[in-house]
């Protein structure tokens, strides 16, 4: 279960409309299945779903320190129920990449 969910407004994350799951390839996240892909820029690779075309994942296109890929998964994908509670963090992905404070918001509260 990831500890928070995060809401980037980046141009990219704003149009998907998801809420991401960030950790390590292999690490916390564990990815399977056939995906189409979309390379954006020359950071983050966007996996979609072949048959449905949702947005299940990005992948980073550089290694972090440990020699592995940064992945967020899309919690939109998910059970609502199983990850209701989740804090969101907040992303400026669109002007620039900066965290901003928490707001006390979970996931729930981004589902109607």
């Amino acid at each position: 279960m990831p500890e928070s969910a995060t809401a980037c407004n980046c141009t990219a994350c704003r149009r998907y409309g998801a809420l991401w799951a960030y950790g390590i390839e292999g690490e916390r996240i564990e990815v399977s299945g056939p995906t189409q892909t979309y390379t954006r820029g020359k950071c983050v690779v966007f996996h979609f779903c072949p048959t449905c075309g949702c947005v299940a994942y990005w992948r980073g296109l550089e290694t972090s320190k440990t020699g592995r890929y940064p992945m967020g998964v899309n919690l939109r994908l998910t059970d609502p129920e199983n990850v209701a509670q989740i804090p969101i963090n907040h992303h400026n992905g669109l002007k620039g990449a900066e965290d901003l404070p928490r707001d006390g918001r979970c996931v729930a509260d981004y589902w109607f």
